[in-house]
């Protein structure tokens, strides 16, 4: 079959995976922000996790957006349904300040370098901007785990770490004030 593909077609399909694996940037370059997708920059503007409370949710400290899902098979009483329901509406909130000033950060990184006037002084200032917004906003998100946690009981925690699929056990942080199952 090979060899009826004229020379020029079969070439093509030969070069094919060689040029992916040489332009894993391709079409990017066209982002409004270099550094994220635009499903990124939704997500991060809409106060959304990102994966940047992964240390928590995955140690034992249910995040608060998950545990709302999850508020019938973890039987909240209206008490935490409350109480969660604040810590997610102010984490959402802070969220979206946070993530703004990131995604404007790294949308004047892209814009600096775009117009070609990229200097070590102007990067410096500029990866400090970034660095610090994204600093912030995984705070937010890490911050209204620890602040979930407590509301909840070992019963309730062990099922929400079933529920999302995390193993059993502790997560090595056991003591006075860190009895929480690893998720």
């Amino acid at each position: 079959m090979i060899r009826a593909l004229p020379p020029l077609a079969l070439a093509a399909l030969l070069a094919a995976p060689a040029t992916a694996e040489i332009q894993p940037y391709a079409g990017q370059d066209a982002r409004d922000v270099a550094s994220l997708s635009a499903a990124d920059v939704q997500a991060i503007l809409a106060g959304e996790g990102w994966g940047l409370a992964k240390p928590a949710e995955l140690n034992g400290y249910p995040g608060p957006a998950h545990v709302l899902e999850l508020a019938e098979e973890l039987e909240l009483t209206d008490e935490q349904t409350a109480s969660v329901e604040a810590i997610h509406d102010e984490m959402t909130r802070a969220a979206m300040t946070a993530g703004a000033e990131y995604v404007a950060s790294e949308e004047h990184l892209t814009k600096m370098f775009r117009a070609g006037h990229a200097e070590p002084d102007m990067l410096a200032a500029l990866l400090q901007s970034s660095a610090n917004a994204l600093s912030r906003l995984r705070e937010v998100h890490l911050a209204a785990h620890l602040a979930v946690t407590p509301l909840l009981s070992d019963d309730q925690k062990e099922t929400y770490a079933r529920l999302r699929g995390y193993g059993g056990g502790t997560g090595g942080h056991e003591g006075a004030g860190h009895d929480h199952p690893q998720h």
